[in-house]
């Protein structure tokens, strides 16, 4: 009998409705969907668990994925004609992007060629490994052109991972923190979920995202289950990021 009640629940079945605001299901532009059928396939996954609003997210990323609004915006005009043929017009799905701050980040603010969620926020990402030499200066003209950077994955940045202190001073320059659902289990390795559930602990984390790039990432997701107290933790957040992006 204490098994039954104290038994664990699947992520997904707390998702029926959920807007994604971070992922990778445009064709052939990033490390995400490779083709179109692949991105419907992706579609068609999510739907399964009530997931039908998209806002994809594909890499800026100079040298590696130099997209822009237009090569962006095409592949979202691909996506957007196959949901028709696909019987799919229940869908909805818009096109921001995910900026690495690199040499080039500041750029596109300047020019602005940056493509923001909603008009407002700005997903922005860096190394794994190391911070950028421009982050401060680059996340301050961010706020500086009316943006909200969203920082994706914060969990993930292995050299802020025994610096609780560091995503502390990130909040308090008005960084908002986008967590990956994926990184509640150890899809990414078992210091992720450490990291993740510590910054729920703290409050720090304001939005969730699946950070979906192929169907395997997406089976794990289908796969992930949580305890009660996480549950607990992440249906606020994921009420936060409907009501501020639905």
């Amino acid at each position: 009998m204490m098994q039954f009640f104290s038994r664990k629940k699947f992520l997904i079945d707390y998702l029926d409705g959920f807007i994604d605001i971070h992922n990778h299901i445009l064709p052939g532009i990033d490390d995400g969907a490779k083709t179109v059928e692949e991105s419907i396939a992706l579609i068609k996954a999510f739907e399964e668990f009530g997931v039908t609003h998209f806002i994809a997210t594909p890499h800026i990323m100079h040298n590696y994925y130099p997209n822009t609004k237009e090569t962006i915006s095409n592949a979202l005009s691909q996506v957007k004609h196959a949901l028709i043929i696909n019987d799919l017009k229940h869908i909805s799905v818009e096109a921001a992007a995910e900026h690495m701050i690199d040499d080039n980040f500041e750029q596109l603010l300047e020019t602005e060629t940056a493509m923001a969620i909603r008009k407002e926020y700005l997903l922005v990402e860096m190394s794994y490994l190391q911070p950028p030499i421009n982050f401060e200066e680059a996340i301050i003209k961010t706020a500086s052109k009316g943006f909200y950077p969203i920082l994706a994955h914060p969990e993930r940045y292995g050299f802020l991972h025994n610096r609780m202190r560091k995503y502390t001073e990130y909040k308090e320059h008005g960084i908002l923190f986008q967590m990956n659902l994926l990184s509640l289990g150890e899809y990414y390795g078992k210091e992720v979920p450490k990291v993740a559930n510590e910054l729920l602990e703290e409050g720090l984390i304001d939005f969730l995202a699946s950070d979906i790039h192929n169907l395997d990432q997406l089976n794990s997701l289908k796969k992930l289950t949580l305890s009660k107290k996480a549950v607990e933790q992440l249906l606020p957040l994921i009420n936060t990021t409907i009501a501020t992006f639905y």
